[in-house]
């Protein structure tokens, strides 16, 4: 189902690492509270979605996401309440639509289910599956939520989980159909198997060029067409890191230590080299990939990418790393006050 106006929204892994400045490292309670009244002021201004990712790692503390969004649907009243993303191939679809209904009732219909594969590996062990199965787990998984979205009582078999035999799954959730988005970081078969199934697709750009990734949009909306199904009614997200200050250059130097910080530590267990600071600085250019800088240069790169993909929804990672909280809360205020209306009215204007 489209959205009846472009969304924007924040997503977050809820990261728990060290200041790279002074090493303090908050408390994990510490940075939920934090995610809580973030969430709040998202709302407060206006935007549409929040996502949180799942992550076992010890520099996150989201292992339990649909937990914490519980907690945010308690404090919030419109925004809607998405995972970016659940780890769909090593939990359990029951579960995953159980919790997530669960959700949908507590939050009044709110829920959304972002699914992917995940980032990192570490779920796989963590509970049993083999990483061979990568591919198969996921397509498996996926295929019994959608049939448990369809019906509270279904007959399905497959190799990696107990058979389902017509029994009951509760609760229902508010919503006639949870939402599920599927979440893809640029492989052209996961493109096609979320157009082949009618899902919307979040699609994440955090690197490279972003106009390398038009063929993949393009790519899903032929997919669709090709099932059948109507392109338009299609929804394509787009998720992407970023930071927002009132100056260019103070945007920039608040937010590179945590970007090197934590680039880093994943390019140490990945292979890949040191992140420069001309790198960063060249992310941030209308054509990178990060959305670095003043409300002016957010809704222009936001514009310029519309004109690209023709997407319906922006999601934005607002710094990465453990960014001062402060600092955070004063990026979600311009995100949502100065960003969100003159790209809203300018979009809706291109579609009229």
């Amino acid at each position: 189902m489209m959205p009846n106006h472009f969304e924007l929204g924040l997503y977050t892994f809820a990261e728990l690492t060290p200041d790279p400045r002074t090493g303090q490292l908050i408390s994990p309670a510490q940075r939920l509270q934090y995610f809580l009244e973030r969430v709040e002021l998202a709302e407060q201004v206006g935007l549409d979605v929040i996502g949180l990712g799942e992550h076992h790692r010890p520099d996150f503390v989201s292992s339990a996401p649909e937990v914490i969004l519980a907690a945010a649907a308690a404090r919030t009243k419109s925004i809607r309440l998405s995972t970016a993303v659940t780890i769909l191939s090593s939990d359990d679809p029951v579960r995953v639509f159980q919790r997530f209904a669960t959700l949908d009732l507590l939050s009044n219909g709110r829920a959304e289910i972002m699914a992917g594969r995940g980032s990192f590996i570490e779920s796989f062990p963590l509970f049993g599956y083999d990483l061979r199965d990568y591919n198969e787990l996921f397509a498996e998984k996926l295929e019994l939520l959608l049939q448990l979205r369809e019906s509270d009582h279904i007959t399905w078999s497959g190799r990696h989980r107990p058979p389902l035999d017509g029994q009951g799954i509760y609760p229902r959730p508010l919503q006639e159909k949870l939402p599920i988005w599927i979440a893809v970081g640029g492989t052209p078969q996961s493109v096609v198997r979320a157009a082949a199934l009618e899902l919307p697709l979040a699609l994440a750009i955090i690197g490279g060029y972003p106009e390398q990734f038009a063929p993949l949009v393009e790519l899903y909306r032929q997919a669709a067409t090709q099932a059948g199904h109507n392109p338009a009614q299609l929804a394509v997200s787009v998720n992407s890191h970023g930071f927002i200050a009132d100056d260019r250059q103070q945007a920039l130097d608040a937010a590179f230590p945590y970007f090197e910080q934590t680039m880093n530590k994943i390019g140490r267990e990945r292979g890949w080299p040191p992140m420069t600071r001309a790198q960063y600085d060249a992310s941030a250019v209308l054509r990178g990939a990060n959305f670095i800088g003043t409300p002016d240069n957010i809704i222009e790169k936001i514009l310029w990418q519309h004109d690209i993909f023709g997407h319906q929804r922006f999601l934005l990672m607002m710094g990465v790393g453990t960014m001062p909280h402060q600092q955070v809360m004063h990026a979600i205020e311009l995100y949502g006050t100065k960003v969100a209306p003159v790209v809203r009215t300018e979009i809706a204007r291109r579609t009229a």
